[in-house]
Order: structure tokens, then C-alpha cells, then sequence
């Protein structure tokens, strides 16, 4: 049963809230209960329900898209982009409760496990006697949508248990903690857009203009590095959100030279 639609009764014209973000925050509100799962209304059309001007609902659509809850391309009407990825910046998070807390089946191909030398790895998590690390490659699904492909790298001598596990409908932290004890308490996350190769395209099922992003994850135990994973996200199904003010100072980094 899904929620009712507001109209232009409902919106709050004498509310600090722009009327863009009213609209937008009550769309997003309709999606999250299940409207719009065969069609998202035309411009024309919300024009007529909310009663505001074609250049608000512009804006408030505008936004979705960009923050790829919808998608539309050339010809054709907007759609909901269904699982898109919501990572609070400066939280650690799990991609499959992420998914699981949507209503959605996360489940995982999983290519490889296995032990593997990596020099370069091993220098992240500390190890200087660079042994066999353990391995783990996964192609994530939404569904039957494949929304990232995850590349990790542990500690072989808290993660050697994984080795045996089946991780095609689990999350990888919760099977960690159960057979190793294993919780991580912090770590650091770099988060870059990238230009997929073809080969990438054709793994994640992605569109020919599909952006992407990188996120590279360094996982602490305490003070000790025991985890380098890289995932690739498909850009439709990937936002970033963040809660500010004033009292809170942001560091910026920008790779690159000035």
C-alpha cells in the first residue's frame, strides 16, 4: 500500500524551504514507498499536481537526476533508478544492509577467493613480511542488477576463516566478526570518478555514457590496518550525502598539482 500523493494544497508556500526542495524531498518521499515503479510523471503533469511553475519542477527534478534517483535520456521519459547507494560520508557502511534495508535482494557472485602475494597491499595494511594475502572478488547484484564489482585484500592472519565461507548472501564484516572475532572501528575512504575500461562496461552491465566510481577503503582494527578493498560502483546507482553547519570545518583533499 503506498502513501498518498501530496498536491499543491500540501506544499508550505510561506516555509523557508524553497518550493523545489518541498517537491523534491516529497518525491523522493512517494519513490522510497513504491510510487512511480512503472513510470515517473512528466514535467507537465507535476506542473498540474504541485500547481508551481515548469522552471520549480525543473529544479526539483534536476536534482534526482543528478543525484541519480531518476534517470532519462533523449527521447524517452524519466525513470526511478531502482537501489541506488546512499553512503553517509564520514560512516562506514555495508553494501548489503544497504540494499537488504531497501527491500531488495543483495546477492554476490563471487569469482575469487583464494591466497595471493601482493607487495603493494601488504605495504598498506603494514605487513612487512608481505605474505600470502587473502583474496576476495565479488560482482554485486541489486536484484538481478549489477550494481559493483569488489575487490578486498585481508590480513591473511585474522581472515584465513573466510577462506571457507560462502559469501554469495552475506555481508563480509558479519562473517568476519562470527568466524575471527573481527570488528572494524574506523578506517579511511577515497572516493574518485573514473572512466570504466570496456571490459568494466560489459561486467557491471553498464550503459555506454555510465559513469563510475572508484572506492578505495583502508579498514582499521584498533590502530591496525587489516583490510584494502576496491570497488567500483556504477555512477547511476551511487550518491554521496553529508549534514553540515556552519560550526563544522570540511578538509577538502584534491589530488593533482596546483
Amino acid at each position: 500500500m503506498t502513501t498518498p500523493s501530496r498536491g499543491a494544497g500540501d506544499l508550505d508556500r510561506a516555509a523557508s524551504a524553497p518550493l523545489w526542495k518541498q517537491i523534491h524531498d516529497d518525491l523522493v518521499r512517494r519513490i522510497e514507498s513504491g510510487e512511480f515503479l512503472d513510470r515517473f510523471p512528466g514535467e507537465i503533469e507535476l506542473v498540474e499536481s504541485y500547481a508551481v511553475s515548469r522552471h520549480t519542477v525543473r529544479e526539483a527534478v534536476g536534482r534526482l537526476r543528478r543525484e541519480g534517483v531518476i534517470r532519462s535520456s533523449r527521447g524517452r521519459s524519466s525513470a526511478v533508478n531502482p537501489g541506488v547507494i546512499a553512503q553517509d560520508m564520514g560512516a562506514m557502511y555495508s553494501l548489503f544492509h544497504e540494499l537488504e534495508s531497501r527491500g531488495m535482494v543483495q546477492r554476490s557472485e563471487v569469482r575469487v577467493v583464494d591466497r595471493r602475494p601482493d607487495s603493494v597491499v601488504a605495504d598498506r595494511l603494514g605487513l612487512s613480511r608481505h605474505p600470502d594475502l587473502v583474496y576476495i572478488e565479488r560482482l554485486r547484484y541489486a536484484e538481478e542488477t549489477p550494481v559493483a564489482w569488489d575487490c578486498v585484500w585481508l590480513d591473511p592472519g585474522l581472515a584465513s576463516g573466510l577462506l571457507e565461507v560462502d559469501l554469495s548472501h552475506t555481508a563480509l564484516y558479519d562473517e568476519w566478526q562470527r568466524v575471527a572475532g573481527v570488528r572494524l572501528t574506523g578506517g579511511q575512504e577515497t572516493i574518485r570518478a573514473v572512466v570504466p575500461t570496456r571490459g568494466q562496461h560489459e561486467l557491471l552491465q553498464m550503459d555506454t555514457d555510465e559513469a563510475a566510481l572508484l572506492v578505495e577503503r583502508v579498514g582499521l582494527m584498533g590502530d591496525r590496518a587489516v583490510e584494502y578493498r576496491r570497488t567500483l560502483v556504477r555512477g547511476s546507482r551511487f550518491s554521496l550525502t553529508a549534514q553540515w553547519s556552519s560550526a563544522r570545518a570540511y578538509q577538502v583533499g584534491v589530488s593533482g598539482q596546483q
